[in-house]
């Protein structure tokens, strides 16, 4: 077959593709600890995250969460931090950690054919952590800095005050750390922590890449015998969300300041909820992309901010709805009465086909992008299984997105954009 070089091809919109979700297979250790393969892609490159449940959900002491995961790979009996990071370096390796709510992680990422030579560093980082108080001191330190400096800039404040204002203070979504909190940091709490949500906690590994052949053996050879519990049996505690009464606050952090930091969010049902993913795709229109409404308006229309978004935030227990941006503080109501401008004009008009039209391209588009690479793959997989979902909910999601109809994102708009429900802090 010839092909006449004089007729372009055709264009296929992203809502036309069928997308599957890569299989991942699963696999158990001996001692009950899951296993979530994705063996995926042409290059010799792996990447393997060991999640437990040892957020902060589970510290009795602020801070002590992440100070703990922050300081795993800071010592053990037999390596100093200096050899840890030199085991790693000199395989052209990278580990890191990071701790979140309800879960806390080590990430290794390599290439396939040294994670024979990395495992035992990881299983010795998590059978035989020590914490020197070394280590403890210099971390607490830098953290007191960090925070000075984070405590300076209207942006880190507006975080941590409106996260307080949906969730509470004393919820793990809405606390926030304080000076004190670091000055009290000690080692007995930190190996206690470490002892029950490490060295004995929940854990669920999740690899992807170029797998091993021998992956499975190796994985239960360092790993399958330590006392660690499967995920599917923890327990996370239940802690009542408790919203701030006020619904209006305004924080004046530097007097001289000329911009306003600016969120306005309010309480959201979870990934189980019927709303959540209509939610997403309304939540898209509003200011989910460069090419939202807000956008539209209060950057390119109005001139008042380099960028404003909204968002759903990526919790288990409870979602929230927020928007946030940075506006000059001669602008600052201005741009907060255009924000709930936009929310009343989708609670009272239809949105159009185009303008959905585009929506739905974006979000296919960028789920498209998600699917390209193992990596990425298997952080779709890794935000199911914690969420307790199944691949359904990826489907679930794909065919609402690509049929849902104006009149339905309406009825969501009725709903949950009554400005009475929202929370209102700007921070200068």
């Amino acid at each position: 077959m010839t092909i006449d070089r004089k007729i372009p091809p055709r264009i296929k919109l992203p809502v036309e593709f069928e997308l599957r979700l890569p299989e991942c297979r699963s696999f158990s250790l001996s001692n009950g600890v899951q296993v979530y393969a994705l063996d995926m892609g042409s290059e010799d490159v792996l990447m393997l995250n060991w999640v437990f449940y040892a957020g902060n959900h589970f510290e009795k002491q602020n801070t002590i969460a992440p100070a703990v995961n922050y300081l795993l790979k800071n010592g053990t009996s037999t390596r100093t931090a200096y050899q840890i990071e030199e085991s790693v370096d000199f395989y052209g390796a990278y580990l890191n950690r990071a701790c979140y709510n309800e879960t806390a992680e080590l990430v290794l990422h390599t290439l396939s054919r040294h994670v024979g030579e990395l495992l035992p560093v990881v299983a010795d980082i998590l059978t035989d952590a020590v914490f020197p108080e070394e280590e403890i001191k210099i971390y607490a330190q830098n953290a007191i800095q960090k925070l000075k400096i984070g405590l300076q800039k209207s942006d880190f404040v507006a975080g941590r005050i409106i996260d307080a204002k949906l969730f509470g203070k004393e919820h793990p979504y809405g606390k926030y750390s304080n000076i004190k909190d670091y000055e009290a940091i000690a080692r007995p709490q930190l190996l206690s922590f470490y002892n029950q949500y490490y060295k004995n906690g929940h854990c669920v590994i999740f690899v992807a890449g170029k797998l091993p052949p021998d992956l499975e053996e190796q994985l239960e050879k360092h790993f399958g015998g330590l006392p660690l519990k499967p995920h599917t049996t923890v327990a996370i505690p239940e802690k009542k969300i408790q919203p701030a009464t006020e619904k209006v606050e305004h924080i004046m952090n530097d007097p001289n300041g000329v911009q306003a930091s600016i969120r306005i969010g309010r309480n959201f049902p979870n990934r189980h909820h019927p709303d959540f993913i209509p939610m997403l795709v309304l939540n898209n229109v509003l200011g989910g992309f460069f090419g939202s409404r807000l956008m539209a308006n209060i950057r390119e229309e109005k001139g008042y901010t380099y960028g404003i978004y909204s968002y759903l935030l990526n919790h288990i227990q409870e979602s929230g709805l927020m928007i946030s941006t940075e506006a000059g503080r001669d602008v600052m109501n201005a741009t907060i009465e255009e924000v709930f401008k936009e929310l009343e004009r989708l609670q009272n008009e239809l949105i159009d086909k185009e303008e959905l039209d585009i929506t739905r391209n974006y979000m296919i588009g960028s789920i498209l992008g998600d699917l390209d690479g193992p990596f990425q793959v298997i952080g779709r997989w890794k935000n199911l299984i914690l969420n307790g979902l199944t691949e359904e909910f990826f489907y679930k999601s794909l065919e609402t997105i690509k049929t849902i109809k104006a009149e339905e994102l309406k009825k969501i708009a009725e709903k949950y954009f009554v400005k009475d429900d929202f929370y209102q802090l700007t921070v200068i």
